[in-house]
């Protein structure tokens, strides 16, 4: 039966990038292109949909959809809002509380060690929570205590009030929580009274913690994770809940586009203030515009707190302000960063006819879009007093002087409308679910519909998805997975069940992509050259080996079902 499951699961990892190999090195060939013109037939179909507008088939998908009509499974995961959400993840996203807070609040109930330092200093407000003020001021102790013992808090004994974890239990309770089965540590643990279970989750020791993580039910696990530093949690949040929605929502579509925006307009989440900004980036941002006009979507990401951070763009100041170099004091000046992503890979693409000088002129137009206290969690401001008033031009078109905020806002209206920006978007979503080389002419089509449509992203979609080129031979089994893709289809494939994601987020990590952690504003590539090489393809098999085997953390894969279900006549097609 094992047998059964690793070949499911070597499906969902490689088979698509098998293929993907001799049709990436046949791009060049005429003989391929005229595969664009061939249609696939019957099942195929479903499961070219299936690959690419999902995290792949779970067993039963392929019926399911056939039983439905794929033309109205289509139209349903183009209309999110009418599928209803899967409510075994909205019960699994319950725990992962920081995916609802804005970035004020993840500030004051996720917080450094400096900022509790600032909290009991007075500096920073507390949480509310008053159990969760008590485990920040406790937390506080312990950190300062291990650095007073050798400056290394990760690396000095575990300690909590100046006690270990034998001055906390009784000789018993520690027989039971260090020798006993699972079963019996985890009950000697819920044995204790609350405040003694938080004091004694951080005296012990690494191993002996990890041990009872793996056992524990969600609200003791998270308790538990907390002990490693609070500000974490928001980092482990997002990954999870990543990989969670990618394995159970309904709303698969959703969700790819999702990270496909996120990507268009990455941010890098370690880069300071945007460790709290991101999580309200990707919920409030991207998230409700996938599907929506792209001028929406752009200007939402402009007036971001993360983006304006992680582009510098709220320190930028025009030559007039007090702040610029070279006045009295003056530290700063205008900051290009954001004028030339906006140009470059936000819209009209590297070949979209800019120049330096429309860079440097559009960055003008956005001195004074900055933010209001971005380290407690910031909110998007404009100052009037470091904005560039002067004329400017950008792409040929004047923009007059003393238009203050309304500058920036005509350069997002300009390039959202530009043919350059309908090409240049168009060129992207068919190289994310067509072909690393897509044909041109869907994609002239598709750029065509971006400008008669002044930009609604589902159209665009819609004229992709009903094009004898996304049905094509050309385009089945032509792309290669990327690491989030291979994991979360893995698991699908498996029919898998996710007790908690964290490890999965791990092992994408380890297949080269770090979800929220590409520090270049490129983003994570849609080309299957960023994952094709032979490491990458044995380590994917490794993982499908771990997947089969049950030796992920937090995974269950039941092999009988997985097998049974994956090794039918739907799935041999694949």
């Amino acid at each position: 039966m094992r047998n059964r499951v690793v070949l499911a699961l070597a499906g969902a990892v490689c088979l698509a990038a098998v293929p993907g190999i001799s049709a990436y090195a046949r791009q060049k060939n005429a003989a391929h292109v005229r595969e664009f013109q061939k249609q696939l037939a019957g099942d195929q179909k479903i499961l070219q949909a299936l690959n690419r507008l999902t995290y792949g088939p779970r067993p039963g998908d392929v019926q399911a959809v056939k039983s439905m009509g794929l033309k109205k499974w289509i139209d349903g995961q183009l209309h999110p809002e009418n599928t209803p959400e899967n409510p075994v993840l909205t019960e699994k996203l319950k725990t992962l509380d920081t995916l609802e807070m804005s970035g004020a609040e993840l500030v004051r109930n996720y917080p450094t060690p400096q900022m509790v330092r600032q909290m009991v200093n007075g500096q920073l407000p507390f949480p509310t929570d008053p159990d969760r003020k008590l485990m920040l001021t406790k937390l506080m102790e312990r950190y300062e205590q291990r650095q007073a013992q050798g400056g290394d808090a990760a690396a000095a004994p575990n300690m909590a009030n100046g006690k270990g974890l034998s001055g906390l239990v009784s000789a018993q309770q520690l027989r039971s929580l260090r020798q006993g089965t699972a079963q019996q540590r985890l009950a000697a643990f819920q044995a204790l009274p609350r405040e003694t279970q938080d004091e004694a989750i951080g005296a012990m020791p690494q191993g002996l913690r990890q041990g009872l993580f793996a056992l524990a039910p969600p609200e003791l696990r998270r308790r538990i994770a907390m002990a490693n530093g609070p500000q974490q949690m928001v980092a482990r949040d997002l990954t999870e809940g990543k990989l969670l929605r990618a394995v159970y929502s309904n709303r698969q579509l959703d969700e790819v586009l999702t990270d496909f925006w996120f990507n268009h307009f990455n941010i890098y989440l370690d880069k300071g203030a945007d460790r709290y900004l991101v999580t309200e980036y990707e919920r409030d941002v991207i998230r409700p515009h996938v599907l929506g006009k792209f001028k929406d979507l752009l200007e939402a990401t402009a007036k971001s707190p993360a983006m304006l951070f992680y582009l510098d763009n709220w320190q930028s100041v025009g030559p007039d302000a007090p702040q610029a170099r070279g006045k009295k004091g003056g530290p700063r000046g205008l900051n290009e960063n954001y004028g030339r992503e906006l140009l470059e890979l936000h819209t009209l693409g590297v070949d979209g006819g800019y120049t330096q000088a429309d860079v440097t002129e559009a960055a003008r137009c956005f001195t004074g879009w900055t933010i209001v206290q971005p380290q407690r969690g910031g909110a998007f401001a404009f100052n009037q007093r470091v904005h560039d008033d002067g004329e400017k031009t950008v792409l040929g078109v004047k923009i007059a002087k003393g238009g203050g905020m309304s500058d920036g806002e005509k350069v997002l209206d300009m390039v959202a409308h530009h043919p350059a920006t309908a090409r240049f978007i168009a060129q992207k979503l068919a190289m994310r679910f067509v072909a690393d080389e897509p044909p041109a002419a869907l994609v002239d089509r598709m750029a065509e519909t971006f400008r008669k449509t002044d930009g609604d992203l589902r159209a665009v979609m819609k004229t992709m998805l009903e094009s004898k080129e996304f049905f094509s031979q050309g385009a089945y089994l032509g792309k290669l997975k990327s690491p989030l893709e291979v994991v979360a289809s893995a698991v699908r494939a498996a029919n898998g069940a996710v007790d908690y994601a964290f490890p999965l987020a791990n092992q994408v990590a380890q297949l080269g992509e770090p979800l929220y952690r590409k520090q270049e504003p490129t983003g994570y590539s849609n080309s299957s050259r960023e994952w094709l090489n032979a490491g990458g393809l044995v380590a994917r098999m490794n993982f499908a080996l771990q997947l089969a085997d049950n030796k992920i953390p937090g995974v269950r894969v039941e092999g009988s079902g997985a097998g049974i279900a994956l090794g039918s006549p739907e799935f041999q097609k694949r």
